[in-house]
């Protein structure tokens, strides 16, 4: 993979990584369009190198949450040292909603790495747009919605689907916390905040799996870095542009984009574009 080519889906995972729209299905799909066939066709270290952007959007998320994240975590360690408090079972609660995610991708392995089944994509985005739609049009608001141990358990379920790709991790919890009675915009918080533990359990688990960074082909490293800089950068910018969105627009356009794209790849691969197989 070149530079340029890291930069660019550095920059596309940074802006999807946090809006309803599937940020490993855009990268699956540009390289699809593309042609590209992201080192040499190795599984792992494309697996690898989408770890490595979604820490670079993790940097993003931090940058703008941090001080939150940081309270969450404090507050957390004074909860197991008996000094309990609100924010502090909610940090827990926020560590236990990463919990199915962590044991679906450790369990399958390496049946959730890079594939060239495009056409689930296509369908995941289609489908899981309809219900980011028509959960978000049904859901009311509870008063004070505040987050529960149900509330946790179904957004740890919804995330744990987005391993597949077109699901869309963010999509998935926003979903969820609509069905939940969360409102929009703390929808989207708690899918942010969501994904500082799970982003970084990832990161550990790839990188012992690699054998640290050394476990990189020296050829790919400038790839990795680079990649991971440009989503950092772009993830950031993403933040504040989901929260103005959701304020002003809600999720229906997003939902009106995914089943648009989902379609779309769908009737080109109808057309046998790169003859990439259904099956």
């Amino acid at each position: 993979m070149s530079v340029l080519e890291a930069i660019l889906l550095g920059i596309l995972q940074g802006l999807t990584e946090f809006l309803p729209i599937s940020s490993s299905g855009h990268l699956q799909l540009v390289t699809w369009l593309a042609g590209w066939v992201p080192f040499d066709g190795d599984p792992s270290l494309w697996t690898a190198f989408e770890v490595a952007l979604h820490v670079g959007t993790l940097a993003g998320v931090l940058a703008t949450f941090g001080r939150e994240v940081a309270g969450l975590v404090s507050a957390g360690a004074r909860h197991v040292a008996g000094r309990r408090s609100a924010e502090g079972r909610r940090a827990w609660l926020l560590v236990l909603a990463a919990v199915p995610a962590g044991i679906v991708g450790t369990a399958a392995g390496t049946a959730l790495e890079r594939n060239e089944r495009v056409w689930v994509t296509g369908c995941t985005l289609a489908v899981f747009g309809v219900w980011l739609w028509w959960a978000d049009r049904r859901s009311g608001t509870r008063p004070e919605a505040a987050l529960g141990g149900a509330d946790a358990v179904a957004l740890g379920v919804s995330q744990a689907l987005a391993l597949v790709p077109g699901v869309s991790r963010a999509g998935a919890v926003m979903t969820a916390a609509r069905l939940r009675g969360h409102s929009r915009l703390e929808a989207a918080r708690l899918a942010m905040l969501m994904s500082v533990p799970v982003i970084a359990g990832a990161a550990v688990y790839k990188l012992i799996d690699l054998g640290g960074f050394s476990g990189i082909p020296a050829e790919a490293r400038a790839a990795f870095i680079s990649g991971t800089v440009a989503a950092a950068l772009s993830g950031w910018a993403a933040v504040a542009l989901l929260v103005a969105l959701v304020r002003r627009v809600g999720f229906a356009p997003f939902a009106v984009y995914r089943v648009v794209l989902g379609v779309s790849v769908l009737a080109l691969m109808a057309t046998s574009f790169r003859n990439t197989p259904w099956l």
